[in-house]
């Protein structure tokens, strides 16, 4: 049976020093790592938070992606793409179903549709110019109405390879918006030929 609340804080706390910091992860050590670990610490574990609080838009009537369904810079008639400025990396889009679903409800045919839609969004973005491969990532911890991000990492930065480049994104100086919104257009453009839909 799985570990309750308590019980999984409690079995990570017996790993944890008297401060209750537990030690820095393996990834720390990994060459791609953008931090040295000599005077890297792990703030201390925080005891469960029960009931957790509700995410941002679990109410459809005050959900900010619901109130923008129909901005972005592709749309067909269930899906929505958007363009995710103040980034560190050359480009974030964030693909929305314009409707209020999260990942564990969305219908099978819109589940389906996600798969193939993902999948031309980051052949267009892999196929922008200085553009090596792009990251696709479902969170939902933040938000209660399904948004799936694209990173574009950028090519020869093989020190932002792999689960570090969101970390990286947030270091890195923000990226010039006009070659941005250039790279955004273009796949825009590209999935509208590829998918339907219409760049906006």
């Amino acid at each position: 049976m799985a570990l309750d609340a308590d019980e999984f804080y409690a079995h990570a706390l017996a790993a944890a020093d008297t401060d209750g910091r537990l030690p820095l992860s393996r990834m720390t050590g990994w060459e791609i790592s953008p931090f040295e670990p000599d005077g890297l610490r792990v703030s201390p574990l925080r005891p469960p938070v029960l009931p957790e609080p509700p995410r941002a838009g679990e109410d459809p009537s005050d959900c900010f992606s619901c109130r923008a369904r129909d901005e972005g810079i592709w749309l067909d008639s269930r899906w929505r793409l958007t363009r995710i400025g103040g980034v560190g990396v050359p480009l974030v889009l964030m693909l929305h179903p314009r409707e209020h679903y999260d990942l564990a409800d969305l219908p099978d045919d819109l589940a389906g549709e996600l798969g193939v839609l993902s999948a031309h969004i980051a052949r267009h973005m892999e196929a922008l110019p200085h553009i090596a491969r792009a990251h696709v990532y479902r969170i939902g911890d933040g938000g209660a109405h399904l948004h799936v991000w694209f990173f574009a990492r950028p090519e020869g930065q093989r020190q932002m390879l792999g689960s570090w480049l969101v970390v990286w994104d947030d270091l890195l100086p923000e990226y010039p918006a006009d070659p941005a919104d250039a790279d955004a257009a273009a796949v825009a453009t590209a999935l509208a030929a590829s998918y339907g839909g219409s760049a906006g």
